[in-house]
């Protein structure tokens, strides 16, 4: 009916709205916390501040993308997601790359920049995942964008422990520790965006290739 047609479309366009004006919010938070954080990083010496820095931008672009995205298809929003699920990995192998430099160059960090900048960052990251808790299962799009906001969560919290290991034992140790952990972290959340948009891009395809079906009447059925 042209009523419940035009109740939908109106209810899909707010939706979208809502949509867009969380991925603007959170996308200024993590560009922001990208350049807080990777600078201390730098400043700390801490690779495990530097994966912190790097999940905000991948999560920056990402957040870009899924607003890019939110008025298109599913396919289109599955293609984004398998994007996005590329820049978790490439932000996974630079983290392996960092812990593996400080393997042959030994260094012990700034703890007191470390934990600072961790508690920081969790109460930026803290902002994003509450605004994008009530859109996490609306679709592929923006699933994806709240796992990655999940993740930064685990990732200040993980740094704050690193901080405390690293004044307690006067090492570099706990930094590359929880790096390696937030790398597998990493890893894991960029198969399960992969997994899910190959999945979702699958079904796309079979639904395009079954096409329509078409209705045959029963009077030029072979069995009638």
């Amino acid at each position: 009916m042209p009523g419940s047609c035009c109740e939908n479309s109106c209810a899909i366009d707010a939706l979208r709205d809502r949509q867009r004006s969380t991925l603007v919010k959170v996308l200024w938070v993590n560009a922001v916390m990208f350049l807080i954080i990777s600078a201390a990083a730098v400043w700390g010496k801490s690779t495990a501040l530097l994966s912190d820095s790097l999940d905000n931008l991948g999560d920056a672009l990402t957040y870009g993308l899924s607003l890019y995205v939110v008025s298109r298809s599913i396919s289109a929003k599955a293609r984004v997601a398998l994007f996005k699920g590329g820049l978790i990995l490439l932000g996974a192998s630079v983290v392996i790359g960092q812990v593996i430099w400080k393997l042959m160059h030994p260094v012990v960090p700034s703890y007191e920049i470390m934990g600072v900048f961790s508690i920081i960052g969790l109460a930026a990251n803290g902002l994003c995942l509450w605004l994008l808790w009530q859109h996490r299962a609306e679709d592929i799009n923006m699933s994806s964008v709240f796992e990655c906001s999940r993740n930064d969560i685990a990732s200040n919290l993980s740094v704050f422990v690193a901080a405390f290991g690293v004044w307690v034992f006067q090492s570099g140790w706990p930094d590359i520790i929880v790096a390696s952990l937030l790398a597998a972290l990493l890893l894991r959340s960029a198969v399960r965006v992969i997994r899910d948009a190959i999945a979702e891009l699958g079904d796309q395809t079979r639904h395009s290739l079954q096409g329509p079906k078409l209705h045959t009447p029963a009077s030029t059925r072979p069995d009638s």
